[in-house]
């Protein structure tokens, strides 16, 4: 999740400048489509995701499937970060009428807007690795620890599984009737304690959201029988820095 502070979120918005909540819903409707129409996705442990209130979906990331499985998925509608690089020709046209959110350069502008949505008592789905990869939770940026401070948000981890094989594509879309799995995870409430800096609460935050995820994802893989691809898209990059 990345976006400077210039960054426009090409979501529609209301208002407010938030992200519209009925385009939500229409977004709700095609990811559901594609979750088990285009593809065929077990929803576990739905029951997890509180029904109101404010809550951050965060979910491992292996491939280009991962953001309309997710929505489509989750009981709730949802506005889910979603690289800007998407947001051209017919699928930015469908992007920005589900209202998803843009997010290009550091963040700050898509982050901005995300804890809109929150403070309205919406759900945004966040996949803290970045990029898609592994999707074993290796690395995970602190933005959805620092919305979930700054939004009162619960954080529901989320294992998304079988969106991407070892050997293929980041960019490659699944087949069609493919099995996929969607696990939720129990949510974790994490608060700034008294005297706690700012940075440090959102460090010990992000720590915590990993930590929940790494043990989700590894566990919903065995239950599931759907093991993460073994192959990292990122290593030669890695490697060269």
């Amino acid at each position: 999740m990345s976006a400077d502070a210039t960054a426009r979120t090409a979501a529609p918005r209301d208002a407010t400048g938030i992200p519209d909540e009925r385009q939500a819903r229409r977004g709700h409707a095609l990811g559901k489509l594609f979750a088990h129409v285009m593809w065929n996705t077990e929803v576990i442990g739905a029951h997890h995701v509180p029904a109101d209130g404010p809550v951050l979906l965060a979910a491992n990331h292996s491939g280009v499937a991962d953001g309309p499985v997710l929505v489509g998925a989750s009981p709730r509608p949802s506005h889910v970060l979603i690289k800007a690089s998407m947001f051209t020709g017919p699928v930015g046209a469908v992007l920005r009428s589900a209202g998803q959110i843009s997010v290009d350069g550091d963040g700050r502008s898509s982050l901005a807007t995300a804890l809109g949505v929150l403070r309205r008592g919406g759900v945004v789905g966040v996949f803290p690795e970045g990029s898609r990869g592994r999707g074993d939770m290796a690395d995970a940026r602190a933005g959805v620890a620092w919305l979930a401070i700054n939004g009162a948000a619960r954080v529901v981890p989320v294992a998304v599984l079988g969106t991407r094989r070892t050997g293929e594509a980041v960019g490659r879309l699944p087949g069609f009737r493919r099995r996929l799995v969607v696990e939720f995870g129990a949510p974790l409430t994490l608060e700034r304690a008294p005297g706690t800096s700012g940075r440090a609460a959102v460090a010990q935050a992000n720590e915590a959201i990993r930590v929940a995820m790494v043990a989700l994802v590894a566990d919903a893989a065995e239950r599931a029988g759907l093991p993460l691809p073994t192959d990292d898209p990122h290593s030669e990059a890695r490697a060269a820095h």
